[in-house]
């Protein structure tokens, strides 16, 4: 089973070990075929990879003209009076890409696509939804859900989210031949994008989801928005499933809140409580499943190493003794 579990020192260790593991892939793939399709998260979690992956090309050791990219996710119902205005709001993924990633590209990709979540307006989604409660049903067993839109509603605006908005991001996908790549986060219980706990893996492959309360609080926590009431309740989103297609999928992870679920993803059987679990489905069935994660987010792995090797899972601890066990003097 292709599944590797990579310990990096602390944070900028591991954007540097991500980084050279997803240039080697994008490099072997453009000499060999001449173009890529990058899968890209937003967050605080892929910070120091895209700061090493943009010296990667703007050295030259990497052509952004043949990259083509798409984002996991986007929120639904920032302020801003018209879809313009929500796409650069400060807080949209649209935003924090181009700060975070694309500002620092010399040379542009040849196609950059993020989720149209910006083209959805809250008070209209909210207004379609509690009109046509035979248009669409939750799913989930969770506090988070997906909202499951019929292909036939009767709602012109529900009818035009789920084939305007969710399948045509997958038929791009689609016409680009696939993701070649996919970088993610993990939440802390175990979501990965926005496809939260309890959302089942099977037929959600692009989300329109109503976040859990515990993704709100955690947008909060770390300072993305200053009160749960200035946190939109609704996002769009790649599903497991779909994110699980890619060829290869790395996952980052930094800091102690992630080393349960993290664990937990590694340690037991896949379950949709745990939607980074899908990681050992995506390698059973041959796709390439990386994680890189730093000696906090680590603790519960390495507690549990033998465990998790037992599944077929290789686990390298590059981070080198605990400085806090290290003999005085």
């Amino acid at each position: 089973m292709p599944f590797h579990v990579i310990v990096a020192r602390d944070f900028d260790h591991m954007g540097q070990m991500a980084a050279e593991a997803i240039r080697i892939r994008i490099a072997r793939t453009l000499a060999a075929r001449g173009n890529f399709v990058l899968g890209l998260a937003a967050g605080h979690s892929p910070v120091g990879v895209y700061r090493h992956l943009a010296e990667a090309f703007n050295d030259g050791r990497l052509d952004a003209s043949r990259i083509r990219s798409f984002n996991l996710d986007e929120y639904v119902g920032l302020p801003g009076e018209d879809p313009p205005a929500r796409a650069r709001h400060p807080e949209s993924f649209a935003s924090s890409m181009s700060r975070e990633f694309f500002s620092l590209l010399r040379g542009k990709f040849a196609d950059a696509r993020l989720p149209a979540g910006h083209l959805v307006e809250a008070r209209t989604l909210l207004r379609e939804l509690q009109a046509h409660p035979g248009d669409w049903r939750e799913q989930g067993s969770g506090n988070g859900k997906a909202i499951v839109i019929r292909p036939d509603a009767e709602s012109d605006a529900l009818r035009w989210i789920r084939s305007e908005i969710l399948d045509a991001y997958e038929q791009e996908i689609r016409r680009a031949g696939g993701i070649d790549l996919q970088i993610i986060g993990v939440g802390e219980r175990g979501h990965v994008a926005f496809h939260e706990s309890g959302i089942p893996f099977e037929d959600n492959r692009m989300l329109l989801v109503k976040l859990d309360d515990n993704t709100v609080a955690n947008a909060v926590a770390d300072g993305r928005f200053a009160r749960k009431e200035d946190c939109p309740r609704y996002a769009i989103s790649m599903g497991a499933e779909l994110i699980y297609e890619a060829r290869c999928v790395v996952l980052l992870a930094a800091g102690r809140r992630k080393a349960g679920p993290v664990a937990a993803s590694l340690a037991g059987d896949p379950t949709p409580a745990i939607p980074a679990s899908y990681g050992q489905i995506h390698a059973r069935r041959g796709g390439e499943m990386i994680y890189v994660i730093d000696r906090e987010a680590a603790s519960g792995v390495l507690a549990r190493r033998a465990e998790i090797e037992k599944r077929g899972i290789a686990v390298e601890d590059l981070s080198g003794p605990d400085p806090a066990q290290a003999p005085a003097g």
